[in-house]
């Protein structure tokens, strides 16, 4: 199967992810580690522009990326260095400007010079088939077989330690019927695969989940346990874990909050799978609609998103507010945007990459994402956000009842489907 370096680079990431969360498989995928590695820490150190940074940004940003400053960090700034995305002058570090795209690029580009093994090469294929449409167990063994040269036993234990790290989910209980899926099922095509599901749904559940879709599409975004007393806990659960939905959760020390966006939200205007690798956009979602809460308008509570972006888009500073020194953290620590100490516990805040901004705004724009139509928790500083695929890989993990009663009837109902 041929990928474009985009699609390649978006799939490294995604799988680099799923390594670090398995002791052993960064050892097994070597080169899969590294290039995603690399590619996390250029898109944090890049900017839309040409960007310096010191010694001590740096050291801040490789720990954001989950590097060590003094073993990891030295060894890929001289990877991006001779690949030329970076150069060290002195004290400094100038960083090209950066893009998703283009670092996706670099991404596969590194992964391709890395000389990766063909059970790395099989993994990238596999992920890319896994979110076309779910596949059969029997004829994944058979394709990647076939493909790479690998023995029946081969291939049975590559599956298996590509079901265990992450990089496909299992589901079913007879190994006669064990379909192979992954979180991104629903970002491609994702309009005609929601209509095929409502089909393995009972008329109740079809109705229930026809609603909040029209909801979803009016707001863009939806505080979660609004969609669940809509849907019910049991068919919430159920569409989570298929990814039909994706919910995006916020912390503070109240605890964590969840919003439900369609992942088709993003698809109407780019690819999905490689326009929001980095999950930056639905963070700046996020935060911007945690912010529009019951803030008195001293703190500086958003009203409406629209104007907020447009003025970052632009290039304009915003602020000073208590609000955006409160809320915007987790986006400064991925250098989405600069925040700016302005006295008095108030901040101001400037854009940094213009394209995450631009894919929120269109978003958002969607519907009425506004404060009167988001209702979400008390106010308390955004402190953590974790994207759609943490919140689903949590919801299999706790599933304890036959999978047919959760995602088997969707994946086989999008399995007998023709020309998805």
């Amino acid at each position: 199967m041929k990928l474009d370096k985009e699609t390649k680079g978006a799939w490294v990431i995604h799988h680099s992810r799923k390594i670090i969360s398995d002791t052993s498989a960064p050892a097994e995928y070597s080169v899969l580690d590294e290039a995603g590695k690399a590619a996390e820490l250029l898109m944090r150190l890049g900017e839309t522009e040409e960007a310096t940074l010191n010694k001590q940004e740096v050291a801040a940003i490789a720990q954001s990326a989950k590097l060590n400053p003094r073993t990891e960090l030295p060894h890929y700034l001289g990877l991006l260095k001779e690949r030329r995305l970076i150069d060290a002058a002195g004290e400094e570090i100038r960083v090209i400007g950066v893009t998703t795209r283009s670092v996706l690029s670099h991404a596969a580009d590194i992964f391709d010079d890395g000389l990766p093994g063909s059970h790395e090469v099989a993994a990238i294929e596999l992920g890319e088939m896994a979110s076309q449409s779910p596949i059969a167990l029997f004829d994944a063994k058979e394709y990647i077989g076939d493909t790479y040269k690998m023995t029946s036993s081969d291939v049975s234990d590559f599956l298996r330690r590509a079901s265990e790290i992450g990089f496909i989910d299992q589901e079913g209980d007879d190994p006669s019927s064990i379909l192979l899926f992954n979180g991104n099922l629903f970002k491609k095509d994702a309009v005609a695969k929601a209509a095929k599901v409502l089909s393995s749904l009972s008329p109740s559940e079809q109705i229930s989940l026809g609603d909040l879709t029209d909801q979803l599409n009016k707001t863009g975004c939806l505080y979660a346990e609004h969609c669940e007393k809509v849907l019910g806990q049991q068919l919430f659960e159920k569409l989570k874990a298929a990814g039909v939905v994706e919910v995006n959760t916020v912390s503070n020390e109240l605890g964590d909050h969840a919003f439900v966006t369609l992942p088709g939200a993003f698809h109407k205007f780019v690819n999905p799978l490689v326009d929001d690798t980095f999950d930056m956009a639905k963070a700046l979602v996020s935060a911007l609609s945690y912010g529009m809460q019951l803030r008195s308008s001293s703190q500086g509570r958003i009203l409406s998103f629209d104007w907020i972006l447009n003025a970052l888009i632009n290039g304009r500073t915003i602020g000073p507010a208590t609000a955006i020194g409160a809320d915007y953290r987790v986006l400064e620590q991925n250098r989405v945007v600069q925040l700016i100490p302005s006295g008095q516990g108030r901040f101001k805040m400037k854009l940094l990459k213009k394209e995450v901004g631009e894919l929120a705004l269109q978003v958002l724009k969607r519907g009425n994402a506004n404060a009167d139509s988001i209702q979400v928790p008390p106010s308390a500083p955004m402190t953590g956000y974790q994207g759609p695929e943490y919140a689903r890989e949590r919801t299999r993990k706790r599933q304890s009842q036959p999978s047919k009663r959760h995602t088997h009837d969707i994946l086989s109902t999008l399995r007998s489907q023709r020309g998805i």
